[in-house]
């Protein structure tokens, strides 16, 4: 059995879609095995999206991240970190296929596609990372 982290990130929460993206989630056969919504820190998000400093989208991702509070989810299920990008959809919510969260779900903003839903961690070596950021 493989976890990974999902979040919900604050566009998600403010539009009241946290039910609709977990029903997916569940409907899919993943098991939500713990549940977070707070407002993370300025720390923890740079600690989380490290890999891109330096990046043209990173410092309006960490802003945006802290406009509202997110919903960390550790989602477990047989490839459940594949399976949950593919249920996610591609970043930009404009080309995201439909039946996806973002397909269906996220707007074009027209800012930047960071405000596209959801995250999910893309290996098992970011999924173990990510998680014991989220869930110390």
């Amino acid at each position: 059995m493989q976890s990974t982290l999902v979040l919900i990130k604050p566009d998600g929460v403010k539009r009241n879609l946290i039910g609709e993206i977990l029903r997916r989630c569940e409907a899919k056969g993943y098991v939500v095995e713990e549940l977070k919504l707070f407002s993370p820190s300025k720390d923890l998000l740079e600690k989380h999206y490290q890999e891109h400093q330096g990046k043209p989208f990173y410092e309006p991702l960490v802003e945006f991240m802290l406009s509202g509070p997110t919903l960390a989810c550790k989602l477990s299920g047989d490839r459940v970190i594949e399976g949950f990008r593919s249920l996610a959809g591609t970043t930009d919510p404009t080309t995201a296929a439909p039946g996806t969260i973002r397909g269906d779900l996220a707007r074009d903003w027209g800012l930047n596609v960071q405000q596209n839903l959801v995250h999910g961690s893309d290996s098992e070596e970011s999924a173990a990372q990510e998680l014991a950021l989220w869930f110390d």
